[in-house]
């Protein structure tokens, strides 16, 4: 039977600041170290042996990956990122603040922004100083790839080739996975690990630093699912 482990990254500076991140690369807050901190003591404590880890090409989730693995002692297993497990991508609105874009444009227009499942927020163009395309960490990408706005459906369909072509072989194999990402890139795993629908989707949330611990059957069945 394979684990499979998903940790949101602790608080960052801009959740603290209440702004939208994306694929702005910001730090852990305090609270976030903490938060990381705590859920590798929880993992320790449960006894969890992994063979790999998954992690994005932010720092809020590698340093998150890094402060959990140190606490269970096992920071020296092979590590994989890619931009696959980024956070979803939100667009002209990263960097706003939260309450700030709400105040212009209505609470409902950025709810549907950030919790509906196929609509995209306000794009930046390739051209814009804040376009991911201007990113070293992406310059092997297709430029066609990289995006200028995503929703939860956008960032569900680059997280799948993942899954499919790296961790569900290993989960196959019997080996044990932690993946330390973020809260959209990890609801769209969970939402086809779990075969959530569209509508139920809405209502998942990931909690900062608290590992979510899957079981798996031989033909990666979901038999068992649990937050430390």
């Amino acid at each position: 039977m394979a684990k499979l482990v998903l940790i949101r990254h602790g608080q960052s500076e801009w959740n603290l600041a209440n702004k939208f991140t994306g694929w702005i690369d910001v730090d852990l807050s305090e609270k976030g170290v903490e938060q990381a901190k705590n859920a590798g003591k929880a993992l320790k404590e449960h006894g969890i042996q992994f063979d790999y880890a998954y992690t994005s090409v932010l720092k809020r989730a590698i340093k998150t990956l890094h402060y959990a693995l140190e606490e269970c002692d096992q920071l020296w297993i092979p590590e994989i990122k890619t931009w696959r497990l980024n956070e979803r991508h939100y667009g002209a609105l990263q960097g706003l603040n939260k309450k700030a874009t709400a105040e212009k444009y209505g609470d409902e227009q950025v709810h549907i922004w950030r919790r509906s499942y196929d609509v995209l927020p306000p794009l930046l163009t390739a051209d814009d100083e804040g376009s991911a395309l201007h990113d070293r960490r992406y310059a092997n990408l297709d430029p066609r790839t990289v995006p200028g706005g995503e929703n939860l459906k956008v960032t569900l369909e680059r997280v799948i080739p993942l899954w499919q072509d790296e961790i569900a072989p290993k989960l196959l194999d019997g080996k044990n996975v932690i993946i330390a990402a973020h809260g959209n890139s990890l609801r769209a795993l969970s939402k086809y690990i779990e075969n959530i629908s569209d509508d139920d989707i809405m209502n998942l949330e990931m909690a900062t630093g608290q590992p979510v611990v899957y079981d798996f059957d031989e033909k990666l069945n979901v038999l068992s699912k649990e937050k430390y």
